[in-house]
């Protein structure tokens, strides 16, 4: 039985906490799918000496995937902090170093200029800006969903979870804007680099907004309980070591939820612009406003899938989006292979309706599955230990496929086996639909409590996830 909402009436002030959070992680997004985007159109040009586009993308996506290995440290040390003192906190820092990372990357010289330097100095704020977003998306929905209320917490936490589209809107809008007022010649040369200094203004409107929302009420009721607890003598595990003593199988199954969410994305909307430039020679102009599109359409239906598994549950949702895209992939390739424009942009909007079913209820998914003093690690911790194994090489393997094979049936393949991997990490994950958050905390001395001082006995269930179904 699904355990039954306290109130259904919406908390004050969780629509101003949705629009910071939303607003935020749009910008965070929109600098980290620049470089994706970049990666595929710009730098191997610009930052690595390759006489062969796909070597020279292939290169070019090394250093995209290496800011993805920064992402689980970020998860690690944003998640410890975060569940210490407070979600706000580390999100304004994450967004500060995102921002700046971006804006220096806008005026880094080239290979021309600073030779093996320069592709150097990309990779390491390419590191920084992952490290920032590892922190960033676990705060983020958890501000939102530890705000919110069970019976619509799916429909509000997918609001975060759109700033991904929309971030990747307007980077790949004001990357499609450049390359038309532009020859390339003078795109190559320095425009694109406007988009990246752009974000410096983003992060400011982003930085003013967010600073003046309230701490989650249930971190502040947790950190209370805590240090009553710590003045009675009691001893507590850090977050960290807590959450992989007490929910280690649930960090495997939101890994193994991302499997395909994380690879599908990434070939669908990074990889799709090398494969059509590079590979089709289709204009850039064109696989850009494919991708413009998709990601309109899918911003517009993520709250939709959100609220969609409030009323049919987290798991039916989330597994046709994974069946649904490990299917479309095939097609997905058949339909670029056309090389029309009407078909480019059905094969990038379904692809991103099957992504959009598994994206918009992970941010309550995963929240609902661990404990407040420790959630911010777990859903941090299994959301991005996932991306190193998923959508970091996501877009490397799908070029070496393509330079290996010269085509793209292996790369349908490689989805579709994500697909599968996803399939089954649902199948042994419990449905947390109408989860009371609160529930969590009857029980968070025996999570947290220190070994030393703790019984022997079997810690007792602390996931509102393991209420029955």
């Amino acid at each position: 039985m699904q355990a039954t909402p306290a109130s259904s009436r919406v908390p004050r002030g969780l629509a101003k906490v949705v629009g910071a959070s939303l607003i935020g992680t749009t910008v965070e997004w929109y600098d980290y799918f620049l470089y994706g985007s970049a990666a595929a159109l710009v730098f191997g040009k610009v930052f690595f000496n390759a006489k062969d586009p796909l070597t020279g993308t292939l290169l070019s996506f090394l250093t995209y995937a290496i800011g993805f290995a920064a992402r689980p440290i970020g998860a690690l040390v944003f998640g410890h902090y975060g569940d210490r003192i407070g979600r706000k906190r580390l999100l304004i820092i994450s967004l500060l170093m995102m921002g700046v990372a971006t804006t220096l990357i806008g005026c880094l010289p080239g290979y021309a200029t600073l030779g093996v330097t320069a592709p150097v100095l990309l990779t390491v704020l390419r590191v920084i800006q992952g490290f920032a977003l590892g922190g960033e998306w676990g705060g983020a929905v958890l501000l939102v969903s530890e705000h919110g209320d069970a019976r619509r917490r799916g429909f509000w936490a997918s609001w975060p979870q759109g700033g991904a589209p929309l971030g990747n809107l307007l980077a790949v809008g004001v990357l499609s804007l450049m390359t038309t007022v532009q020859p390339d010649a003078a795109f190559l040369a320095w425009g694109w680099r406007i988009p990246f200094l752009l974000s410096a203004v983003l992060v400011a409107v982003g930085l003013w907004i967010r600073l003046g929302v309230d701490e989650s009420p249930l971190f502040k009721q947790a950190q209370a309980q805590a240090e009553a607890r710590k003045a009675a003598g009691e001893k507590e595990q850090p977050p960290l070591l807590a959450v992989v003593r007490h929910h280690w199988k649930d960090i495997l199954v939101a890994m193994g939820a991302r499997m395909a969410e994380n690879i599908s994305y990434y070939v669908i909307v990074t990889f799709v612009l090398a494969y059509c430039v590079d590979h089709l020679k289709i204009e850039k102009q064109t696989a850009l406003n494919a991708v413009l599109i998709g990601s309109a359409v899918q911003f517009c239906l993520i709250p939709v899938f959100g609220a969609l598994s409030d009323r049919i549950g987290r798991k039916p949702v989330y597994l046709v989006g994974a069946v649904g895209v490990g299917a479309w992939m095939w097609a997905f390739f058949a339909l670029l292979d056309t090389k029309s424009f009407p078909a480019l942009v059905l094969a990038v909007t379904v692809g991103l309706i099957f992504h959009s079913a598994m994206y918009a209820p992970q941010a309550a998914f995963f929240s609902e599955m661990f404990s407040t003093r420790m959630r911010f690690s777990g859903a941090s911790i299994g959301a991005q230990f996932a991306s190193v194994a998923a959508g970091a090489p996501a877009p490397l393997i799908a070029v070496a496929l393509l330079k290996s094979y010269g085509t793209s049936t292996p790369i349908s393949a490689y989805v579709s086996l994500a697909a599968v991997v996803t399939v089954v990490a649902l199948l042994f994950a419990r449905e947390t639909r109408g989860s009371e958050l609160t529930e969590a905390e009857k029980s968070g001395a025996a999570d947290t409590a220190d070994p030393v001082d703790a019984t022997d006995a079997e810690p007792a269930p602390d996931v509102p996830a393991r209420a029955a179904q």
